[in-house]
């Protein structure tokens, strides 16, 4: 009878001590799972495409993320859901668990990065900005014009400059600059075919581009908002007239590199397309890329007798109607940057 007892406890005890040994180590898988990711700052982790359940365990060993990838393919059978990850870039923060870096990248949520090209830039300076942007696919670079200008299916045969909306950007990884350039132009197309289409009339531009180009200009000659139209005024007042717009930053455009932070006379004698001194009308392309303010003021100009401004030495302008009215303002504003002195 005794010998039954035993017979039937050991059975009985070794199916226990399994199940103590299966739960302790379910316990530690979950505790594997559960704990804090060793990281004391944010940690933007790539996810290749084609990685596998070894290849990811490994990486986040290399990364110092955890200390053995075997408990992970463990943890990978006992959640299957687990090991649904998706190739991409994410963002890891400080705090994260295991199990939460998983479910990341089971998301698909890659980590978005801004770029920011500002009013008034050039495409040279969009260049460098795109050049030291992390994580895009450089695709432009290396591009002539007109391979640039057709990769952004651009319709018109003018070049970059002024065609591209200056604004905040969001990309993931991998993005080339070639996609950013085309969503910033699709943009800028759109507002420019918006403005044109409820311009004022009468205005003496002889298609859109041309109040593109105008736009750029007053992009360059004022930040200030009230001002825009006000400005926008005085060079269709010239136009109407016939008189050369006589603007600075078109002569800076037009000496490029030359230009050193000073216009000197002779420059303003000196012929270049972009000089407005001396050529007829507009330059032959915009000068920059334009805030959807400054297309809006080229589109609907302030009804003024204005022909001239100057700066009055607290950050805006002073505008005048005739020579005179103007020589005495820039007489004024010479008297204050000799008293600030």
């Amino acid at each position: 009878m005794k010998l039954k007892k035993r017979i039937f406890i050991l059975p009985s005890l070794i199916i226990m001590i399994v199940a103590i040994m299966f739960f302790s180590f379910v316990k530690k898988i979950e505790n594997f799972a559960n704990q804090k990711i060793n990281l004391n700052q944010e940690m933007i982790f790539t996810v290749p495409a084609g990685t596998g359940r070894a290849g990811l365990g490994i990486l986040l060993v290399q990364h110092n993320l955890i200390k053995d990838h075997q408990l992970l393919s463990w943890l990978f059978r006992l959640k299957p859901e687990l090991a649904k990850f998706k190739a991409g870039t994410y963002r890891l923060q400080q705090g994260m668990s295991l199990r939460a870096i998983l479910q990341l990248f089971s998301s698909g949520k890659e980590v978005q990065f801004s770029i920011r090209f500002v009013e008034g830039s050039r495409l040279s300076d969009w260049e460098k900005i795109l050049q030291n942007a992390p994580y895009l696919k450089h695709e432009a670079e290396g591009k002539s014009p007109k391979e640039l200008t057709d990769a952004l299916d651009m319709k018109a045969e003018e070049p970059l400059e002024g065609w591209l909306y200056p604004d905040t950007y969001l990309y993931t990884a991998g993005t080339s600059d070639v996609e950013l350039l085309k969503r910033a132009h699709q943009k800028m197309n759109m507002a420019l075919e918006q403005e044109w289409k409820n311009r004022e009339k009468n205005l003496p531009y002889k298609n859109a581009y041309e109040m593109l180009i105008m736009a750029s200009i007053i992009e360059k000659e004022t930040a200030i908002d009230s001002e825009r139209t006000k400005v926008a005024s005085v060079f269709i007042n010239r136009l109407r007239l016939k008189m050369r717009l006589q603007t600075d930053p078109t002569v800076i455009y037009g000496l490029g590199d030359k230009y050193t932070g000073s216009i000197f006379r002779s420059n303003l004698t000196a012929f270049t397309p972009y000089n407005t001194y001396m050529i007829e009308g507009l330059p032959p392309t915009p000068i920059a890329m334009p805030s959807l303010a400054s297309i809006k003021a080229a589109a609907h100009p302030a009804v003024t007798g204005y022909l001239y401004f100057v700066a009055n030495g607290n950050g805006g302008h002073t505008f005048t109607a005739n020579l005179a009215e103007h020589n005495r303002a820039v007489n004024l504003y010479r008297q204050r940057l000799k008293q600030d002195k």
